[in-house]
């Protein structure tokens, strides 16, 4: 029975770690079929290996988060915009009361408050924290790929069971022929 070579990567508590199956270092990460019949341990290094499986990544999924972070973006500006529109008509209702002092004053003072907050977003992007935070994601939009293609050459667990099992009948004494006792 062949298994389908189209694994979904899964992480397990710290508690039920095991081996990883191809360095025996202890992971986490679980690669799955979908029917859960195939099953193995493997190490986050080892999912990165081009030479051991391939990402399967879903274009379409990334296209429409791309697009919904657009269409945010967009309706965040025009609220901005809409804003600023409404000020400006309620400043121009009230008419110039002001005398010219007071207005270069205010705008120094928005000026100041402009550079501090680019000069706070500049610091918290460069912090780890806020990239962190900026990074997170929820779980059903992770960055990293969570199904993997093993290349044709990739240790299933039916292969090492294999392995195993024939390493165990090599061990075997009565395994190989025994050498003939009399003479021709």
């Amino acid at each position: 029975m062949a298994f389908p070579n189209v694994y979904t990567h899964r992480k397990v508590a710290d508690t039920k770690a095991k081996s990883c199956d191809i360095c025996y270092k202890l992971s986490t990460s679980v690669l799955i079929t979908a029917d859960n019949k195939d099953w193995f341990y493997v190490c986050p290094a080892h999912l990165k290996d081009t030479g051991f499986c391939t990402p399967k990544i879903d274009h379409a999924a990334i296209e429409a988060r791309r697009k919904r972070e657009l269409d945010e973006e967009v309706e965040r500006v025009k609220r901005e915009y809409e804003e600023k529109q409404k000020k400006k008509k309620e400043k121009e209702a009230k008419g110039d009361k002001k005398d010219e002092a007071e207005d270069k004053k205010e705008k120094d003072d928005k000026d100041r408050a402009k550079t501090q907050d680019t000069t706070d977003q500049v610091r918290t992007s460069n912090s780890p924290i806020a990239k962190d935070d900026a990074t997170t994601l929820p779980a059903e939009e992770e960055e990293e790929p969570r199904v993997f293609e093993l290349k044709s050459n990739g240790s299933t667990k039916r292969q090492l069971e294999i392995a195993k099992r024939n390493r165990e009948r090599m061990q075997d004494p009565t395994f190989f022929p025994s050498v003939p006792k009399s003479l021709p």
